[in-house]
């Protein structure tokens, strides 16, 4: 892209500069001695971190001991140096050209490798990669680069349909064929589908065992999985992934993960590769108090139960007493319903009667408020307080006049 200045210059607004990356170091113990290794967060470079990581294991590459933090910035200039240090001696002219070529191409694309790398694999084997010119890198650096995504040879179906296809190219495949009017295509875009979905881990406990056994016994390398990359390490014929979460900076014990299966449930080990034991993170208070409050659930649960067995219960003996138990359900909704008409009729019979003696009440409080018109509002407030307090005479079927006239005095 070409860019073209303007012949007056614009004041532009002055931004502060963006700070680049960092990520902590750990020491471990590696093979008697301290080595560090980069550790990265949610979102760090992993191809980056993974190949450096590499090196420093390797002892191609040295940080300064009192080093806790490095930034992006210099981790590419260290691969940096490490690529122009490892230039072989002694090549033909033909292919010392070749060879600088490939160390340019590979200079000029570092900065991708903070963001991510273009990796396309092929599924029949642990080392077969579609070439990109991101991995370059690895040729360069003499880093083996794995995955461990195969078909099971006894899984002939989708051996067959699969071939020797790259990943990209099996996409396109089941997106081409997937709709396809011809039976055969449209089955071994189903199958390769169905493969994809099953392997989505991108591990394969075929291509698990082909891992242990094409890896030789203290070798150092990088496992592309789960679009991720994770330095490996084989230790007395067992795989084991180093652990770079920024999670673990202060758990100076953890430094591997076994890779024993495809469920991601390794063991944690130590540089030694002794088995690191699990950490307890409740105290023994804290597991008392914890099982005292399952404890009061269980009763709570327990007590919530009891009521509602003896409600039911209770229904059932309701049903009895009244043979309610063999009827229909449309013959008992009835019957419910005749009894709750029967309660509200003898309601209103109640309530009639007391509405009359309300009623007369009100017309003798309003006689008495025309004879007494002196009285002020404080005064009908302090009878209406008493009023209430006087206790009601049930036995008398006429008002009683004091009582009357206290409501107004």
């Amino acid at each position: 892209m070409l860019t073209t200045q303007s012949s007056v210059a614009q004041p532009q607004p002055q931004q502060r500069p963006q700070q680049p990356p960092s990520y902590h170091l750990k020491w471990i113990k590696w093979k008697g001695n301290k080595c560090p290794i980069v550790t990265q967060n949610e979102n760090g470079p992993c191809p980056l971190i993974a190949i450096i990581n590499v090196l420093l294991m390797k002892g191609r590459l040295r940080l300064p001991s009192m080093m806790e933090v490095i930034t992006a910035n210099q981790l590419m200039e260290y691969l940096g140096d490490c690529i122009l240090e490892n230039i072989p001696k002694g090549l033909k002219e033909e292919n010392q050209l070749n060879y600088e070529q490939n160390m340019h191409d590979a200079i000029a694309i570092l900065p991708k490798l903070q963001t991510g790398l273009d990796v396309n694999v092929r599924f029949s084997g642990v080392s077969d990669f579609e070439f990109t010119p991101e991995l370059i890198f690895f040729d360069l650096l003499h880093i083996p680069l794995y995955h461990g995504w195969l078909v099971d040879p006894n899984d002939v179906e989708t051996v067959s349909s699969i071939g020797n296809l790259s990943y990209n190219q099996l996409v396109d495949k089941i997106i081409t064929h997937k709709t396809s009017t011809r039976p055969e295509s449209a089955f071994e875009a189903l199958v390769v589908e169905q493969f994809l979905e099953r392997t989505a881990s991108q591990l394969t406990y075929f291509g698990l065992s082909q891992l242990n056994s094409t890896l030789k016994d203290g070798e150092l390398s990088v496992l592309f999985r789960n679009n991720h990359f994770i330095t490996l390490y084989k230790h007395k014929d067992q795989l084991f992934q180093l652990v770079t979460d920024q999670g673990f900076l202060t758990e100076s014990r953890v430094v591997w993960e076994t890779l024993s299966n495809i469920e991601n449930d390794g063991l944690f080990v130590d540089g030694d590769f002794t088995p690191v034991p699990p950490k307890t993170s409740l105290t023994v208070e804290d597991q008392q108090v914890q099982v005292d409050q399952d404890y009061l659930i269980a009763l709570s649960l327990q007590e919530e139960q009891k009521k509602e067995f003896e409600k039911e219960k209770e229904w059932e003996n309701f049903k009895t007493e009244n043979g309610l138990n063999e009827l229909s359900d449309e013959e008992f909704a009835r019957r419910l319903q005749d009894e709750e008409k029967r309660k509200a009729g003898q309601l209103v019979s109640y309530q009639e009667p007391q509405t009359g003696q309300t009623s007369q009440n009100e017309s003798q409080s309003n006689l008495d408020l025309n004879v007494e018109p002196r009285e002020n509002f404080r005064s009908l407030q302090s009878g209406n307080r008493r009023s209430q307090s006087l206790p009601s005479r049930k036995n008398s079927s006429k008002p009683d006049e004091k009582s009357s006239k206290c409501s107004v005095m």
